[in-house]
């Protein structure tokens, strides 16, 4: 059974397909970005807590932009998810990616086993850094980075369900 995801409720569908099914769409790509420090697995669980729900919530924010019905399927996705802090990173890039991984979960996709590919970058200021052709969501990203009167850490975070990287034997 699919999951459906509409104003920020996710449930089993039941009954009345027929009058959804021209409004589904693909949510993919999914991009997003958050003007917070992302926490990481060494942070406490109620900070944790707090850490993850914030992430949830910037996905159904930008889920409801769709204002659509979006289909929750047990297909593979990627992750990508770059951090720009506002100094040296204090901590692994690989510490951040666990809890937003799990945030993720019934927002973005089912679950996040299924999760195949994880990107994660960190671009610290005192690194020179340059992105060819950023989406609208990256952009605003890097706006928030440039734009702010006082410096401002920035997670960006896609999922794609683009699995073109795989290879067909």
């Amino acid at each position: 059974m699919s999951l459906f995801y509409k104003g920020g409720k996710i449930g089993p569908l039941r009954g009345g397909v027929e009058n959804i099914e021209a409004t589904l769409v693909s949510i993919f790509p999914l991009e997003f970005y958050l003007t917070e420090v992302p926490l990481s697995l060494q942070a406490s669980g109620k900070s944790k807590e707090r850490w993850k729900t914030t992430v949830a919530d910037a996905v159904n924010r930008r889920v409801e932009e769709m204002e659509t019905f979006i289909w929750l399927e047990n297909d593979p996705v990627s992750v990508t998810i770059f951090y720009f802090p506002v100094a040296r990173m204090a901590g692994d890039i690989d510490n951040i990616v666990k809890p937003i991984l799990d945030a993720l979960n019934c927002h973005a996709y089912r679950d996040d086993n299924l999760v195949e590919r994880v990107v994660s970058q960190k671009f610290e200021p005192q690194v020179s850094w340059e992105f060819k052709s950023p989406s609208a969501q990256l952009t605003g990203a890097l706006d928030a980075i440039s734009m702010a009167d006082e410096r401002q850490p920035v997670v960006y975070i896609r999922i794609d369900d683009d699995l073109s990287w795989r290879t067909h034997a």
